[in-house]
């Protein structure tokens, strides 16, 4: 129970973060994107059930603040959280390689979703445009916010399961 209330508190502590401060500190049009950061996160570190909650929880809080149409952010967050579960076999705690490649290839996967069901069916055909100005500076700007937010989770998620050890041997 207590992962589940720490999670969520991350999750809104991010969207804030996202809603509030990040909006201030735009580079051009872009901003990092920290829901995604805490999806993919908690995806590979806990699994598919952790990452697709998270997402379904990050998804939700994005498309009834920002959304145009209710469930779409809802289904992409989901489907990124789990497909980066997928990796927890692989997701050691001291390699952060896989982490900025899976929360990498999690925003290039975004922003390609968001060009193809937002701007190219309504006729939006310029997507060497939208790359440029958008796709890869918002994935170079998460990337740099990842070092930072990834290490914070990391330090909550060994936190908890180390609590959770303990409490499992008192039981023993």
């Amino acid at each position: 129970m207590k992962r589940k209330v720490i999670t969520f508190f991350i999750i809104l502590i991010s969207f804030l973060l996202q809603s509030t401060l990040f909006v201030k500190l735009k580079f051009g049009a872009v901003s990092p994107n920290l829901m995604l950061v805490v999806t993919s996160s908690f995806g590979f570190m806990r699994g598919r059930k952790s990452g697709i909650a998270v997402g379904a929880i990050s998804g939700l809080l994005v498309d009834i603040f920002w959304g145009q149409l209710l469930g779409f952010h809802t289904l992409l967050y989901t489907v990124i959280g789990y497909l980066n579960g997928s990796f927890e076999r692989l997701f050691y705690d001291e390699d952060i390689k896989l982490p900025i490649v899976l929360i990498s290839a999690s925003e290039f996967l975004y922003g390609i979703c968001i060009y193809v069901f937002v701007y190219m069916l309504q006729g939006d055909f310029a997507f060497g445009t939208y790359l440029f100005s958008i796709i890869i500076p918002e994935l170079v700007y998460t990337i740099l916010v990842t070092l930072i937010l990834y290490q914070v989770i990391l330090h909550i998620n060994r936190k908890l399961e180390s609590e959770e050890q303990r409490s499992a041997s008192k039981f023993v």
